[in-house]
């Protein structure tokens, strides 16, 4: 169909690991004309939300390279990947029980990409903070 956009397709899941920071975000996409006499017209350009999540982490030394090499892996934020929204889990489980390391699971999954391309992180006594990891819904 001309005009059609094929789905991302995910390369990998993002590690799990807690965050001392976390939200969301949803935005529709429109276009917007302001005219001289005031009067403005708008157009809405997709039918659903796109999401978009914000984390802060303080991880030890493996969990930080883990993340590290998975960011480095997608190619510092070019790649999709899924993302397990850990508050969207299935009824009656516990918060955060939903992770699937195989990406199988749609429960609470999300295809994203890196928002911010620069790796930032601080590293102190024991445990290294990584802030303003944002990821962008894709699909």
């Amino acid at each position: 169909m001309p005009g059609s956009i094929a789905n991302a397709v995910p390369s990998g899941v993002l590690p799990q690991s807690l965050c001392t920071a976390f939200s969301e975000a949803r935005a529709y996409a429109q276009l917007a004309n302001l005219y001289h006499d005031g009067s403005t017209q708008r157009s809405q350009l997709s039918q659903t939300s796109r999401r978009t999540f914000r984390q802060n982490k303080r991880l030890n030394a493996a969990a930080l390279t883990t993340l590290y090499n998975f960011w480095v892996a997608q190619n510092g934020g070019l790649t999709p990947f899924a993302y397990y929204n850990p508050f969207e889990p299935a009824a009656g489980e516990p918060i955060g029980s939903n992770y699937d390391p195989t990406g199988a699971s749609t429960q609470g999954r999300y295809i994203v990409v890196f928002g911010n391309a620069a790796w930032s992180q601080e590293t102190d006594m024991a445990r290294s903070n990584v802030q303003g990891i944002e990821l962008i819904e894709v699909e």
